[in-house]
């Protein structure tokens, strides 16, 4: 066979290989958790911040404690706290305010992983200050209002909060606020509690 013959050849056979493999759809990356065309396009936007220097760098500042529940809560004023963890937040203050949008949420979740810091999740965060009323993302309406989530914020600091877990599974559910698949290392700066008091606003 021509040596043009058997390239064409090796060319047909991966084509036909390539057809055959199955493409991941929109919001079902490899690995990462399935969802929705508007929440995939949401995660695509916050990619970068898979590096916590590019978050510090775009106003994020670490709260520098992970937090995790050992116990659940459900049917508190509508808050339903599985057990499980939620991992370390950068909160960006310049984010806060009434109108929520999808490409600027105020806290960014990660998990510690060794000597690394892995982006899972991102939170949309309003005090009862600057909205009396629970706002809505994605189609889900604010959870609270709540207490602060001490000691890393004041139990005073009353607010709404959604969490969106874009980057790991949650078999609790994507809008779960915490994920028993996250884990908090065992060291000084990891904090164990009872989810937040519903607050007396």
């Amino acid at each position: 066979m021509p040596c043009i013959h058997r390239i064409t050849a090796m060319l047909v056979v991966l084509a036909l290989g390539a057809a055959a493999t199955p493409v991941p759809a929109i919001g079902q990356a490899t690995g990462g958790p399935k969802l929705s065309p508007e929440l995939a396009a949401v995660r695509t936007s916050l990619d970068k911040y898979q590096d916590p220097v590019m978050a510090v760098r775009d106003g994020y500042l670490s709260s520098l404690g992970c937090l995790t529940y050992t116990a659940g809560m459900s049917g508190h004023g509508g808050m339903d706290y599985k057990a499980g963890g939620m991992g370390v937040h950068f909160i960006n203050m310049g984010n806060i305010g009434p109108v929520l949008d999808p490409k600027k949420p105020q806290v960014l979740i990660y998990e510690p992983v060794g000597d690394k810091l892995k982006l899972v999740a991102a939170e949309w965060f309003v005090p009862t200050a600057v909205s009396k009323t629970a706002p809505s993302i994605f189609g889900q309406t604010l959870t609270g209002p709540m207490e602060g989530h001490e000691p890393l914020l004041p139990a005073s600091l009353h607010h709404w909060d959604l969490h969106v877990w874009l980057w790991k599974d949650n078999p609790s559910g994507v809008f779960s606020p915490t994920n028993p698949a996250v884990s908090c290392p065992a060291t000084g700066y990891t904090f164990t509690e009872h989810p937040p008091a519903m607050a007396k606003d």
